[in-house]
């Protein structure tokens, strides 16, 4: 893994962390709690389409700020609905 990808890991993790809502990230069949640095490690590839799903009381707020994480760092995701 790259420098480049730690730090992204870091950066959404540390992001995700600011908010109370549940944060988790959907790829294939897995998810994974934003908020936990070693499941973004093992799962976190690049050239994937992830999709972020946030449920709670800040959750607009989150999805805002970890739609622009995740654009900073050149990866893909989608908001689920609903």
């Amino acid at each position: 893994m790259t420098t480049n990808k730690n730090a992204a890991i870091v950066d959404i993790a540390q992001t995700a962390s600011k908010f109370k809502s549940s944060i988790v990230l959907q790829l294939e069949n897995k998810y994974i709690d934003v908020k936990s640095i070693l499941g973004l490690f093992t799962t976190l590839v690049g050239d994937k389409a992830y999709e972020l799903h946030v449920h709670g009381p800040d959750e607009e707020e989150a999805k805002q700020a970890l739609t622009e994480v995740f654009a900073k760092h050149g990866l893909e995701v989608k908001l689920a609905e609903g």
